[in-house]
This record gives structure tokens, C-alpha cells and sequence, in this order.
């Protein structure tokens, strides 16, 4: 009898274990499995941000199927192999911003340098783009370009020469110099201006993806015909800005 009491209690005891480790199991279990996912998303630096237009908002320049891929595959493997090279290099980035990272991008290796450009060119492209383009930037930007290239229409002529006369893909910028001037010029591949391996250096205040993933879709072959409607999608406002922070 004693024995079968005995039994009892030490089954009893031992559900009531059971049960509370199973409570416990999905109370403390799901929190600490949220901080591990917060840990791990913390930890990786380089992000894309969110766009602030829908991918057929651009259909005047760019299918919305063109900018979907480009943004959701292309952009988002640059960042990416970013962050892998980042872990792999050891790269502190507390204290080195992806801008640093790129003035000294010759230390680095080959998947540093083309997914650290390819990041930052992207965020920058997709920022400087907007459904509602006031079409021509205004103010001291606006006048910096008449007395640097003569007139907007002859800076729009010099950068669209910079996009289609760039072999291969790359990217076409507008630049503010070490000397306060703005200045157009063409890199190759995922390069910029902020690059010591870059020949064309300074700010960079515009970009144009002339790969031909960013507009083939609806372009072709017809590079030029692309150049000419990114016009009506540009961010001046944007644009403006860095030019200003610079």
C-alpha cells in the first residue's frame, strides 16, 4: 500500500514537473528566441532601406518589374556579401562608417570592394528617385550648375555623354570636388567617387545605374533612350541636399 502511494506521489510530482516545463517552455522559450533573432538582426550593419515609392510608381522611366528585381535580388545581394565581407575581414564597423571603409577600399579584397559599391551606389540611386520630379533642381545648386558646366541643358548633355560612353556597366555621377566644383564623370563596375581606387573623386550628389539590369527589361539595347527618361524621375530635392551637406 505504502508502495503504491509512494507511486502515486512520485507520478503526480513528476507530471506537475512536466507541466510546468512545458508552460515555461512557451512563455520563456519564445522570448528567448525573439532576443537571439534581435541579437543576430542587430548585428548586421548594412541594410537596405525601404523604398519610398511602389515599384510601378517609376513607370514612366522604369517597369515596375525592372525595379522589383533590381531592388529585392540585385541591391539586396550587395548587402548581403557586404556583411559577409564585413564578418570575414574582420572590419569593426563601431568605429568605421561604409563611407571610411570605402576611401581605404585597396586594403580590402575584391568581394569587399564590389559589394561595398554596389551597396552604397543603390541606396544612393533609390533615394534620389521620385514619381513627382520637380524636373530641374533650384537654388544655389541649381546656379552652381550654370557657372560649372554653362547651363542645365549642357549638364544634362555631359551626363547623359558620361552614362552612354561608359563601356561595359557602371555607373554615371555628378560630383562635388575637393575644390567646391561640381563635376561629371563615369565609373566602372560597382566603383564611386569615394574610392582611393577611383579616378573620378569627390561627393557624389547623383548617380545613374547604367548596368543593364536596371533598365533592360524595357530598354534593350537602347541605353540613351533610359538616360533620357531617368530625367523625369530625378530627386532634386534629394540631390539638392547632399549638396548642401557637402
Amino acid at each position: 500500500m505504502t508502495t503504491k502511494n509512494t507511486s502515486r506521489r512520485a507520478f503526480i510530482t513528476d507530471a506537475a514537473k512536466t507541466t510546468a516545463a512545458v508552460a515555461l517552455s512557451a512563455t520563456v522559450l519564445p522570448a528567448f528566441a525573439n532576443m537571439v533573432n534581435e541579437k543576430r538582426s542587430t548585428s548586421i550593419p548594412y541594410k537596405q532601406r525601404p523604398l519610398q515609392y511602389g515599384y510601378a510608381d517609376l513607370e514612366m522611366a522604369v517597369d515596375a518589374t525592372t525595379m522589383e528585381i533590381h531592388y529585392t535580388k540585385h541591391a539586396a545581394a550587395y548587402a548581403k556579401n557586404l556583411n559577409e565581407a564585413v564578418v570575414a575581414e574582420k572590419v569593426d564597423i563601431s568605429s568605421v562608417s561604409l563611407e571610411s571603409l570605402l576611401g581605404k577600399i585597396s586594403k580590402y579584397s575584391p568581394k569587399m570592394r564590389n559589394n561595398g559599391g554596389g551597396h552604397y551606389n543603390h541606396e544612393l540611386f533609390w533615394e534620389s528617385l521620385t514619381p513627382k520630379s520637380s524636373m530641374k533642381p533650384e537654388g544655389k545648386l541649381f546656379a552652381q550648375i550654370e557657372k560649372d558646366f554653362g547651363s542645365f541643358d549642357a549638364f544634362k548633355t555631359k551626363f547623359a555623354d558620361a552614362g552612354k560612353n561608359r563601356f561595359g556597366s557602371g555607373w554615371a555621377w555628378l560630383v562635388l570636388d575637393n575644390n567646391k566644383k561640381l563635376i561629371i564623370g563615369s565609373t566602372p563596375n560597382q566603383d564611386n567617387p569615394l574610392m582611393d581606387v577611383s579616378e573620378l573623386k569627390g561627393t557624389p550628389l547623383l548617380g545613374l545605374d547604367v548596368w543593364e539590369h536596371a533598365y533592360y527589361l524595357k530598354y534593350q539595347n537602347k541605353r540613351p533612350d533610359y538616360i533620357a527618361a531617368f530625367w523625369s524621375i530625378v530627386n532634386w530635392d534629394v540631390v539638392t541636399k547632399r549638396f548642401e551637406q557637402a
